[in-house]
């Protein structure tokens, strides 16, 4: 839609900035959640339990809109890692030398100084920091450099880069970060890696010419994406702790046979969480669907309701046939019950949870830990 000065663009589930020459467009969130909230529950669906620093809770939301959070919390974290150190370790290197250390490379030097004796081609380990974690993190606040609009973010972004060795380009950063392995001697670089893969990860139609130069400028947030990272995690952990946990066996998955052109993907939720009854050898299944909708002002849709019947009639216990509906509620927690019968009865149960978006995500939790204690409760005494 064209307005006087700038068009409006809708987008369904994503937020965040893009760059296309001329044209900067700010795809803003249906929903709206304060930036001081939005990067605990990005925290929390990266895995992260440490309390935010206070600092960043006084982030403005400027022309960047969500999409700045990201930027900042990378550096956030990078300082954290210059304050303590970066880590180094032994990084293989060629070079050319006038004395021998390490091992000489022979082809090289047979094909390339043609028997001359003080140039010596050698490879080395040299005890640096150059070694993959802070290459990850040099890529990263390069990348986000260059995406963000506040001249005060992206000068201190320019400045920290500076401190970490950068030689890798973003496509290859992303695939060193998808090989990563963490011990306890890098542990403390998983914060800054996660807002590392979503600088590097973001962009928009960004791949089509790469890597002959041509590139979207931006960030987006593919917000129904987060949602289901929250759930999921929130899920899990109200499981843990009454004894249920994520379903494992690919075996039991709701499949389709007999289509053209092969099997279909499995009806799978968001979330399958199995129980064990005591003394039965059965496992009780309840399914649990992250919803990116407004369901605390309207209904639940027909095509969500027939999924959610799907569920129930393939993963749960015809004596507690439920599955749960989660949502954001920007204005408090909320829920209701649909129930659905037909000629021969009670068919099935729909739980639909509002989620309070204005609290930390723990706190907001609470509404989906009750209903599935509540659920586990029932299994243990079935």
């Amino acid at each position: 839609m064209e307005q006087q000065d700038h068009y409006v663009l809708s987008a369904r589930t994503v937020t965040g900035v893009m760059e296309l020459g001329s044209f900067r467009l700010v795809l803003r969130p249906k929903f709206p959640i304060a930036g001081n909230r939005l990067i605990d529950w990005l925290s929390y669906a990266n895995g992260q339990n440490s309390t935010v620093d206070e600092e960043l809770r006084n982030w403005p939301l400027g022309k960047d809109g969500y999409a700045g959070l990201v930027p900042a919390a990378l550096l956030h974290e990078c300082r954290l890692l210059l304050r303590r150190g970066l880590r180094r370790d032994y990084v293989r290197r060629q070079r050319v030398d006038t004395t021998l250390r390490g091992r000489l490379d022979v082809e090289a030097q047979a094909t390339r100084c043609f028997g001359a004796v003080d140039q010596l081609h050698v490879r080395t380990f040299e005890y640096e920091d150059g070694c993959w974690e802070n290459l990850v993190c040099g890529a990263a606040l390069s990348v986000a450099a260059e995406q963000v609009a506040s001249p005060i973010l992206k000068h201190q972004l320019h400045s920290t880069a500076k401190d970490f060795p950068h030689s890798l380009r973003a496509p290859d950063a992303l695939s060193v970060l998808a090989r990563a392995r963490y011990s306890a001697l890098n542990t403390h670089y998983r914060p800054a890696h996660a807002w590392a893969r979503m600088v590097l990860g973001g962009g928009g139609p960004d791949d089509l010419l790469n890597p002959y130069g041509f590139r979207a400028q931006g960030l987006l947030l593919k917000l129904d994406g987060l949602w289901e990272s929250v759930v999921r995690r929130m899920a899990t952990e109200a499981a843990a702790s009454v004894g249920g946990r994520p379903a494992q066996d690919d075996g039991d998955r709701i499949r389709t046979h007999g289509r053209h052109g092969g099997d279909s993907p499995p009806f799978l939720p968001d979330v399958l969480l199995s129980f064990d009854p005591p003394g039965q050898p059965s496992t009780t299944y309840l399914a649990v669907d992250a919803k990116y909708k407004n369901y605390a002002k309207c209904d639940v849709s027909r095509e969500d309701r027939h999924q959610l019947l799907t569920y129930i009639a393939g993963y749960t216990d015809p004596s507690n046939p439920l599955a749960l509906v989660v949502h954001p509620d920007p204005q408090g927690p909320s829920s209701h019950r649909l129930e659905f019968r037909g000629p021969r009865g009670l068919v099935g149960r729909i739980l639909v949870l509002g989620l309070n978006t204005r609290v930390d995500p723990k706190t907001a939790a609470e509404p989906l830990r009750k209903a599935i204690a509540e659920f586990g409760a029932s299994v243990a005494t079935s």
